[in-house]
């Protein structure tokens, strides 16, 4: 059978981010196809004789890269085995080497699913490279399953030695981080990173399962949890990532977390960026705190993010881009400090949240928070809401968005704006915005919403995803 026709019966498609799906269907034929495929793909374009493999702490994930590898090795490739580390760290080093790599992982969904995400030797692969992922004709060949093999510890290394090299020794010093380790694919490092900046590190939360942390939906158990550390410990930051280390979150001095576009803006702010890309979904205080020179908006998902790099790139030295969820993309080579830092055109946890430290520098963090736009945003999602219902209701929306806001228990206000670059995300005569759109990655309905304060905000999702929940 081609891998072709393999993929497209397990019923795994691909997300925002990566090939998503249910554990039972991906299975070691399911895993093999996708990389046998990826690596057709991507031998029409480079030339390789390695690829790079890493996993996220999910109990699946270990099986997973088993069969990745099995392939990888029928194709007569040797395999690079970095074990458990963040996303970014992959692919760090696998650029660097310019080989391919496949990361293990579903980031932040449910453990009883899990993903794929693949790296080309320049970078994330492109929605073009997807769909050549799924046209790949060739039969998958027999697969000999082994044991994984000893890992490697030098994307860790490399990964901690970029931001060692361009953020000042102890510029910590005094400061007390606290590191939410729950299951994240980087809690063996972060430690280590933040004491060698001069910090004192309360590590904080560890979890022998699989804790699903969402950057843009954060649950309120773990909301408490911060404000709790917080006190406890006299945090004066509270940092901690989703599940593959490539999302972040951080809390103030007060342990209420920012948003994950608020951190980004400030982290942009602080690196002195020019130009920004980001997806329709994010922060309108972007474009308002006047900081930067241009800014692009994009569809959701990190390589529509990285597409409208090339363009800013034409006019501008220092690009970047970010999403709703915090994942920070350096799209350039900048220079802090003085020193080099080089483009990473992928979500990174680490460069956001060290740069707001360092522009916070003494004072606290909510200082920083407070200068921005008083323009506040909320999301959250309903889970297990099937894609075509959500479909469906988009659709609705579009024929007739005032018929929607009555739904919504908006039908007070009218629609001023309506924009389809992703969902249906609509701006209301107060100015206040509502914005709908399935998840590209889980059967889930998000909700999106941006008001002049983050009550209100919060008010308005949990409003228009109950009347969607009764609908």
């Amino acid at each position: 059978m081609s891998v072709a026709q393999i993929i497209k019966d397990s019923g795994i498609a691909f997300g925002t981010s990566g090939a998503r799906g249910l554990v039972k269907d991906f299975t070691a034929p399911v895993c093999g196809a996708f990389t046998l495929a990826f690596i057709e793909v991507m031998r029409a374009s480079f030339e390789f004789s390695r690829i790079a493999i890493a996993i996220d702490n999910r109990p699946s994930s270990p099986e997973m890269a088993v069969a990745c590898m099995a392939a990888a090795n029928s194709m007569g490739l040797a395999v690079d085995y970095y074990g458990v580390i963040p996303t970014p760290a992959l692919a760090l080093t696998s650029m660097a080497d310019k080989v391919p790599a496949i990361m293990v992982t579903g980031s932040h969904i449910p453990f009883d699913r899990n993903g794929l995400k693949f790296y080309r030797p320049d970078g994330e692969i492109s929605k073009q490279d997807e769909q050549g992922i799924l046209a790949v004709s060739t039969a998958l060949p027999s697969l000999v399953l082994q044991g994984l093999p000893a890992s490697s510890d030098r994307a860790e290394r490399a990964y901690l030695a970029r931001y060692l090299n361009v953020f000042a020794p102890h510029f910590l010093k005094g400061k007390r981080i606290g590191i939410y380790e729950h299951s994240s694919a980087g809690r063996d490092l972060y430690a280590s990173l933040f004491e060698q900046l001069g910090a004192t590190v309360i590590c904080l939360g560890r979890s022998d399962s699989f804790v699903p942390i969402d950057t843009e939906a954060v649950a309120l158990v773990d909301i408490e949890m911060a404000q709790d550390w917080q006190r406890e410990h006299q945090l004066d930051a509270l940092f901690s990532t989703d599940g593959d280390g490539d999302r972040p979150l951080l809390s103030d001095e007060t342990g209420t977390y920012l948003r994950g576009d608020v951190l980004c803006l400030l982290a942009a702010k602080s690196l002195n960026i020019e130009a920004l890309a980001v997806p329709v979904s994010c922060n309108s205080a972007i474009e308002a705190c006047g900081a930067f020179k241009q800014v692009e908006r994009t569809q959701i998902g990190s390589p529509y993010v990285i597409a409208a790099f090339d363009a800013l790139l034409q006019s501008f030295q220092r690009v970047a881009g970010f999403e709703a969820n915090g994942g920070f993309l350096l799209g350039s080579d900048i220079d802090v400090n003085g020193a080099a830092l080089t483009a990473l055109p992928t979500r990174d946890a680490v460069l956001p949240v060290l740069a707001v430290l360092a522009m916070a520098g003494n004072e606290p963090i909510s200082l920083l928070v407070n200068e921005l736009p008083p323009i506040y945003t909320a999301s959250d999602r309903i889970q297990n809401f099937a894609r075509e219902k959500s479909l469906a209701i988009i659709e609705q929306g579009l024929a007739e968005p005032q018929a929607l806001l009555h739904q919504l228990g908006l039908g007070e206000f009218d629609v001023a704006d309506v924009n389809t670059t992703d969902g249906l995300r609509m701006t209301l005569s107060n100015d206040e915005v509502v914005h709908l759109r399935p998840s590209g990655n889980a059967p889930e309905l998000r909700c999106y919403a941006e008001a002049k304060s983050s009550t209100r905000a919060m008010q308005l999702v949990v409003q228009c995803l109950g009347a969607l929940s009764l609908g």
